[in-house]
């Protein structure tokens, strides 16, 4: 297994999943989302995670969208794959469908709904782990799936051959703390949650995979080189600026908030499906004054790709 460490660190992107006004997939849109993020320095781009809507997706259309993601993407950064759920055989069969082959890892959402022990959910990524071609990452993000993997899970987890890393979601920096000291030397450890990704990469995380990355590709990607870096107060400056976009990225709910913010730049049209509606037209409000104050640049080249 080659080392995520060396591929992954740095700002990878949560890519959405742009729809048109008949709840079709929209690839010329999803192609300038990718093009927005990669020209303003993102080191790598994750499909069909959550802000992906994965959830409201058909298999055709997850392998459409991962394949057209591979292709615009064209080998300039890494390509990460999400394939998660609560039935690991269904997860296992997924996987073995999506162009795996073209990808550097797999990230997979620890098992929602059905609350599995820690032995459980252990079991469940070394089943996936044991079947994946290429590396898998975990995702913790209890707030989503109503169980945490504790630190001691993740860290039993990190010594099998084929886990590469955790997206951390969980919010508990002391859990963090525990993992950042006690997983191997070659565990990628990345934050999943934009609000806290500056003060996680201080403590010692390789970076974050982000949902404001999409919107604000270019502001968040300087944020997070310069904390790599151990330039800190030029990433909290950054950082400062950011706050009140994460707050309306995700006041109602993700992607709704991100949605809104790339509709107002002129990259997709405001559509998400149900149950998940657009953002409410105050917030909405409040996103475009908050983006023509901070005035994230979109080259025109993105626009007419």
């Amino acid at each position: 297994m080659s080392n995520l460490i060396d591929h992954l660190s740095g700002t990878g992107v949560a890519l959405v999943t742009p729809f048109n006004s008949a709840q079709e997939i929209d690839e010329p849109a999803l192609a300038r989302v990718i093009e927005f993020v990669i020209t303003n320095g993102v080191d790598y781009v994750v499909t069909l995670g959550t802000t992906g809507e994965t959830s409201t997706l058909s298999r055709d259309e997850k392998i459409r969208i991962a394949q057209l993601t591979i292709d615009v993407v064209n080998k300039r950064v890494p390509v990460v794959i999400g394939a998660g759920g609560s039935d690991t055989k269904e997860v296992i069969r997924e996987i073995e469908k999506l162009p795996t082959d073209q990808a550097i890892a797999i990230l997979s959402a620890s098992p929602y709904y059905s609350k599995p022990s820690q032995e459980g959910i252990y079991q469940h990524y070394k089943a996936i782990a044991s079947a994946s071609a290429i590396p898998v990452l975990i995702y913790n993000v209890p707030g989503r799936t109503a169980r945490n993997v504790n630190a001691s899970t993740v860290l039993r987890l990190a010594e099998l051959p084929n886990i590469g890393g955790i997206k951390e979601a969980g919010g508990d920096m002391a859990q963090c703390s525990v993992i950042l000291r006690d997983r191997p030397a070659d565990f990628l450890v990345v934050s999943g949650d934009d609000a806290l990704a500056f003060a996680q990469i201080a403590i010692g995380m390789q970076g974050v995979i982000s949902v404001a990355a999409n919107s604000f590709p270019l502001q968040f990607s300087s944020m997070v080189r310069a904390a790599l870096k151990g330039d800190l107060q030029k990433a909290k400056k950054i950082n400062d600026a950011l706050i009140d976009g994460y707050d309306l990225l995700f006041v109602e709910n993700n992607p709704a908030g991100v949605k809104a913010a790339l509709s107002e730049l002129g990259i997709i049209e405001n559509v998400l499906r149900l149950p998940l509606v657009p953002l409410s037209k105050n917030y909405h409000d409040l996103m475009k004054k908050y983006l023509a104050n901070s005035k994230p640049k979109v080259p025109s080249a993105t626009l007419n790709a």
